[in-house]
């Protein structure tokens, strides 16, 4: 089935607009694509009649072109109606944002659409999700738009089983200053599931980084989606739930999904280099890491710090997540000693964690880092950044990012979160390079490179 319709439409025909109850679901999604989206939005509803001076269609017969996207929100026993008129009217996709099916028991009625799909092999997501959203082009959420928290257009995709997930993720996204390509929630994935939007973003150009958050599988959907993902190109990052008996309960009353062995999916995905995470931090903060640098590395890190308890903590993530981080040996540590101001010369801890002094300066950062890089003794280098040291400045993001352009290494940087600073992180984030508000989180983010096998 060629999936194009969902991500790239040209028409939108939105089922179930009312005339009457301006906040129904349906009329949030005909309105602010209407309104902010390059698509051409129509709204149906059976009885007609007007919404904001816009005609409601009683019927597709009536829609003057060609239906590339139908987004259904109506009552479920209206749905298996309205799929046979997409399917007669040669519209090319469906998202059924309607709940009432599988989860709450109504198996025959999922069972019915979904035997019409597959006979006319017209694709649907869904039901009960909140469909598609790409920056810009599409969003068939039912979330007025006001309350949308939206990410920066970037190039990681995330697919969920989960609509409230997937808007907490990307309000996290958002706030990290990680970039969205695609956001897709699935639901109950009746028809289309996680390997087939797998499939899809492998091969799309806007997708670099691939995110998953799954309650269970189908049967063998599980060991497909894992074939498919190893060894795809490109960065799989998956976080599981139902791995307790209760949360087991709890999936399966929400989308209708068997959680299966926990402990045999983890081993699988860890044994194909796929990225699995646990909770949600670590998949923000992986995301943000993948999406910056693709080439793996083996793991050994470089700590440059102002601030010697910084360093303490993040040698000792690094350690808990199975990273090395190698003493310099002496005659470096000289040689790095004598490119220093005079006023940390004396001072420095250089044995890595090379800890600067809070009277670090811009140039003591930056001559340190780029001789770290240069020493072949690192493949990442982790920068811990306390803006509020007195000889540091706003430019030095900016700095420390050319280095790791120029010398072609990783670099991390942990930046406080506040406002104040964020001059400082934007001279990082815009030239491409992750930025953490925790040390844990810069760890967490070297740990991808280094987990992240896609070849």
């Amino acid at each position: 089935m060629n999936l194009d319709s969902f991500f790239t439409p040209k028409t939108m025909a939105v089922f179930g607009v009312s005339s009457k109850n301006f906040q129904h679901p349906a009329n949030v999604i005909f309105l602010k694509n209407f309104h902010r989206y390059p698509v051409r939005v129509y709204g149906l509803n059976p009885k007609g009649g007007t919404f904001q001076g816009e005609r409601i269609h009683s019927s597709p017969a009536e829609i003057p072109e060609k239906i590339d996207l139908a987004v259904i929100a109506t009552r479920a026993d209206f749905v298996p109606g309205i799929i046979q008129d997409c399917i007669t009217h040669g519209a090319g996709a469906a998202a059924v944002i309607s709940g009432g099916f599988k989860e709450t028991g109504r198996d025959d009625l999922q069972d019915r659409i979904v035997a019409m799909a597959e006979e006319a092999k017209f694709p649907f997501i869904g039901p009960n999700c909140l469909g598609i959203y790409v920056p810009r082009t599409i969003d068939t959420f039912f979330l007025p738009i006001e309350r949308m928290v939206k990410p920066d257009t970037g190039n990681v995709s995330f697919v969920s089983q989960s609509g409230g997930i997937l808007v907490d993720q990307m309000i996290k996204f958002k706030n990290e200053h990680v970039g969205l390509a695609k956001a897709v929630s699935i639901g109950n994935k009746a028809l289309l599931n996680e390997v087939d939007l797998l499939d899809y973003l492998i091969t799309d150009p806007a997708t670099r980084v691939i995110a998953f958050y799954i309650e269970g599988f189908g049967k063998g959907q599980g060991r497909k989606f894992v074939e498919r993902a190893y060894g795809c190109g490109k960065p799989v990052v998956v976080m599981k739930s139902g791995k307790s008996p209760s949360g087991q309960r709890a999936v399966s009353s929400h989308t209708a999904s068997m959680a299966g062995d926990q402990a045999s999916f983890s081993a699988a995905l860890s044994q194909t280099g796929i990225i699995e995470a646990d909770n949600e931090f670590e998949l923000v903060s992986y995301c943000e890491a993948l999406s910056a640098y693709q080439r793996p590395i083996e793991g050994s890190i470089g700590v440059v710090t102002g601030s010697g308890g910084h360093g303490a903590v993040a040698v000792d993530a690094c350690w808990n997540h199975g990273l090395s981080v190698p003493a310099i040996p002496e005659e470096e540590q000289t040689a790095f000693r004598n490119i220093l101001s005079p006023s940390v010369q004396a001072i420095a801890s250089l044995g890595n964690p090379i800890d600067l002094t809070g009277s670090a300066t811009d140039d003591d950062f930056s001559n340190c880092t780029r001789a770290l890089a240069e020493s072949g003794k690192v493949d990442c280098i982790i920068v811990l950044l306390l803006p509020y040291l007195p000889g540091v400045t706003m430019d030095l993001g900016a700095r420390l990012s050319n280095i790791s352009r120029e010398l072609k290494i990783p670099l991390i940087a942990y930046v406080p979160h506040e406002e104040k600073y964020r001059m400082l992180t934007e001279g990082f984030e815009l030239n491409g390079v992750p930025v953490s508000p925790s040390i844990e989180g810069a760890v967490l983010m070297a740990q991808a490179l280094r987990r992240n096998k896609p070849w």
